[in-house]
């Protein structure tokens, strides 16, 4: 590819001035102008985009603007936005209070269908993001091995707690920081960290430090560093690992959860993790997360054992109610073969496309997640996902954009694709992504 203009912005022809103006006055109120550091655009350049509202597949500006989403607030929108079921129980919960800090039925139909598809979950507790989920787990997991040590993988992202902040990907890679100034040495001194796919690297640790080690913390499928697969047998090498030095395997599954099947990647690989994490989809898009386990496990939670965790607006029931609503329409039938038909037309495209042209591009998919990486190589691991030409992929960006189709705002996430958007509609995808590659050459 020869494609080497350094303003990528320019690709994109549409009006934007209601956006350019709110972004003006947005810096005046939060940092950067934002409430998340990707949103930002930096990683493509450019000011990011104001959303006035969703509706099935497509994404509007204050503009005016359509576009066909694939970013789907980062996953949890898999039935389109504004699905009618999900408005409907959100309206009609927030009719009988919006927050009672107290225990209401919507929690146990919500657990009730959690459990159900994910039968590892014994026990399970409600929070209200990923970042809570994980951070609960490792201390419960620290609890109950009575260890101090947990290891993680560079390029894994599980929230911004403070000692999970090391070597994540998403956002961290999008700003250029390895870890994040505010952090003590002391505090991440017990999180080792290992690549992700080498199982033997794992092993080495565990030999290092083999009655220290609490948990395995891993993203079955990571998706924060672009979407990368793992090969074949490395979560089955972590399950025996685990076993064989006494630790727990934690699955964060915030973003495969229901998405790549009711049941997870642990139901398609057949792994079983002694605790899960869950958040995103669960929540039908509202705040929601969780995290459960073993019976044995998460009895160390108070208030039936010495843990602490606690909070307000967990299991809070507006969005408890949407996520009833949309865990109730995913176990409909059919809807999973629905989801991996489109994940198949749109991966079928686009692997034909790149055997046309050739150059450094690899293409990752797994159901109704994709990640187009702007690398020289086969992405396995952080390393690897790092030899992207990010330049390109802004340019890429634009050029999508310009077409009215919505990706990340950066090369280290992950596209998603809803049940609300038609086969018509990933195939004029396909063809936009042929002809802006194209026009790269």
């Amino acid at each position: 590819m020869t494609d080497t203009n350094n303003t990528p912005a320019q690709y994109c022809h549409l009006n934007l001035t209601r956006s350019h103006e709110l972004y003006a006055r947005a810096q005046q109120l939060f940092p950067g102008g934002v409430n998340s550091p990707v949103r930002a655009f930096k990683a493509v350049g450019g000011e990011p985009i104001f959303i006035d509202h969703g509706s099935g597949p497509y994404l509007y500006d204050v503009d005016g603007n359509r576009y066909l989403d694939y970013v789907q607030s980062w996953g949890p929108m898999i039935l389109g936005h504004a699905f009618p079921s999900v408005v409907q129980a959100v309206q009609e919960a927030s009719e009988r209070g919006l927050s009672f800090g107290a225990p209401s039925p919507y929690e146990l139909q919500l657990g009730q269908l959690i459990t159900e598809s994910m039968p590892s979950l014994e026990l399970l507790r409600f929070v209200n993001s990923g970042t809570e989920a994980t951070m609960s787990a490792l201390r419960v997991a620290r609890a109950y091995t009575k260890r101090r040590k947990i290891i993680k993988f560079a390029g894994n992202y599980h929230g911004h707690a403070d000692m999970l902040l090391v070597q994540a990907g998403s956002g961290v890679a999008t700003m250029g920081l390895p870890d994040s100034p505010g952090i003590p040495e002391e505090i991440t001194t017990h999180t080792l960290v290992a690549p992700y796919n080498d199982h033997r690297a794992v092993e080495e640790l565990f030999q290092t430090y083999p009655d220290d080690i609490a948990a395995i913390i891993v993203e079955p499928v990571a998706a924060n560093m672009g979407l990368v697969l793992p090969i074949p047998g490395f979560l089955q090498k972590l399950r025996a690992l685990a076993d064989s030095y006494g630790a727990l395997l934690i699955f964060d599954e915030v973003i495969t959860g229901f998405r790549v099947a009711p049941g997870g990647m642990q139901a398609v690989t057949g792994v079983t993790p002694d605790l899960t994490c869950l958040g995103k989809i669960i929540g039908g898009g509202m705040p929601v997360g969780a995290y459960g386990g073993q019976r044995r496990i998460m009895e160390q939670v108070a208030p039936i054992g010495p843990v602490y965790q606690a909070g307000t607006l967990s299991g809070n029931p507006v969005a408890m109610a949407a996520g009833i609503a949309t865990l109730t329409e995913l176990r409909k039938p059919g809807t999973y073969e629905q989801l991996d038909h489109k994940g198949r037309l749109l991966a079928d495209g686009v692997s034909e496309i790149l055997k046309e042209i050739g150059g450094p591009l690899d293409f990752q998919s797994i159901g109704s997640m994709f990640c187009l990486f702007f690398a020289p190589q086969h992405v396995t691991d952080y390393a690897t996902a790092k030899t992207s030409e990010t330049q390109r992929y802004a340019r890429y960006f634009w050029r999508m954009l310009d077409r009215g189709i919505y990706l990340p705002p950066s090369q280290f996430e992950t596209c998603f694709i809803s049940l609300a958007m038609t086969d018509e509609m990933i195939e004029e995808t396909v063809k936009s992504i042929r002809s802006v590659l194209h026009e790269m050459i």
